[in-house]
């Protein structure tokens, strides 16, 4: 049945069908009011008014639709979720207040006593202590491997698995996970493959089309692209969100309105972004593998990276994120990082501002020094969230990081 724009006040997902990500990034999600508003509406409110004792009844019931308490119903939240779901090529989202938040909240909903969790190591510090110390708490096992190595990952597994958890690229290394074949594994084993997808971001890499069952963000990152808010999306199946959902109207792990609001903007401009980033990134890689006080430079867009033909397979680009090893150790990471004068010294990544770090004192500082080695985060690493500025000025600045060395 055909019908006309005044019919909707915002575009049905039927009419969005097929369309690229990048047209997705901007129109899928919106929820316009009856002001008809061409931006998205934000709602600031922490509770919804009924029209009757009766309604207010039907809501809380669940027998009449709409919303009830913002901790877990929110036109503002609802429409990032619908826009990220979108994105993501996903039937569902639920938006948390951090990324992680978004692991707990998938942990806390979907596993049990005695389940166990096969995780590789390179994930987020962070991630690792949330497996290893919290999660063991509920009585829940992890078991650290190589994100590489499917041996590895196939000799973990056990008939109590029930998700295998990844970062591709990884944290900080940017190794890239043979998502197809550890959905394979994950599934011939009764498992989930839940992969946080923060470095690429559904522009670079769909991990639901390789076969992935969730999908996690970290939006206080990419997603957001300039430092404003912290937040977190889990994106997949209804029948796992809905899970996710119960835990966060009950715990109460919610995205604030706002900050739904900052980053359903930031999402219309992720595309271009993302392109930029890539671009920066990909030269000052090939630039750092130039230079005589570089041991090692870490990102799949080299042909000297043992995934990068993997990488070109899987993603549509390989991201903004840049770790490179100087000679020296920890001593010379510290010169190196406090002789730049532009690029922000912060652990936080996916701004549009270049950010440096040190990631053994930093992101993974709450790591024990053989869990470091394990994951290969040396005092020598130094990681990069390559912005958009221009690249004669990143260059510029890294070089008064390698005069340091020198003087």
């Amino acid at each position: 049945m055909s019908h006309t724009r005044e019919e909707h006040l915002w575009i049905p997902e039927s009419d969005l069908e097929g369309m690229s990500v990048d047209t997705l990034s901007v129109r899928a999600g919106q929820i316009r009011t009856g002001q008809l508003e061409h931006s998205d509406a934000i709602f600031p409110t922490s509770s919804f008014v009924y029209g009757s004792a009766a309604q207010a009844a039907a809501r809380f019931g669940g027998e009449e639709a709409g919303n009830i308490y913002s901790r877990f119903t929110n036109p503002t939240v609802q429409a990032f979720e619908g826009r990220i779901a979108a994105m993501e090529g996903g039937e569902k989202a639920v938006a948390t207040a951090s990324g992680m938040a978004a692991i707990l909240s998938t942990c806390m909903s979907l596993l049990k006593t005695g389940d166990h969790v096969v995780c590789s190591r390179g994930v987020f510090g962070t991630t690792n202590v949330l497996f290893q110390k919290y999660m063991a708490r509920f009585g829940v096992e992890t078991t650290f491997v190589g994100l590489t190595d499917m041996d590895e990952w196939q000799a973990a597994v056990r008939p109590e698995t029930r998700m295998l958890f990844i970062e591709t690229p990884s944290n900080p290394l940017c190794e890239v996970a043979d998502v197809r074949a550890l959905a394979s594994l994950a599934h011939d084993n009764d498992a989930l493959l839940v992969v946080d997808n923060c470095f690429c971001t559904p522009i670079l890499q769909r991990p639901l089309d390789l076969g992935a069952d969730l999908v996690i963000h970290s939006a206080t990152k990419y997603l957001d692209g300039q430092g404003r808010c912290v937040g977190g999306v889990v994106v997949g199946p209804a029948k796992y969100l809905d899970e996710v959902y119960g835990f966060i109207r009950s715990a109460g792990p919610t995205m604030s309105p706002f900050n739904a609001w900052v980053f359903q903007k930031g999402l219309e401009t992720l595309p271009i972004r993302m392109r930029a980033h890539c671009d920066n990134a990909l030269e000052l890689a090939k630039w750092l593998e130039t230079q005589p006080s570089v041991e090692k430079v870490f990102y799949a867009g080299l042909e000297s990276h043992p995934q990068h033909a993997l990488a070109k397979q899987q993603q549509s680009g390989f991201g903004g994120m840049v770790s490179f090893a100087l000679k020296g150790g920890r001593e010379q990471a510290w010169q190196f990082i406090d002789g730049t004068r532009m690029i922000s010294i912060t652990a936080n990544l996916g701004d549009v501002k270049t950010t440096i770090t040190h990631p053994a004192t930093t992101t993974h500082g709450r790591l024990a020094p053989e869990d470091k080695a394990k994951a290969g985060i040396t005092e020598n690493l130094i990681r990069l969230s390559v912005g958009i500025e221009a690249i004669d000025d990143l260059k510029t600045d890294l070089e008064r990081g390698f005069q340091a060395l020198e003087d």
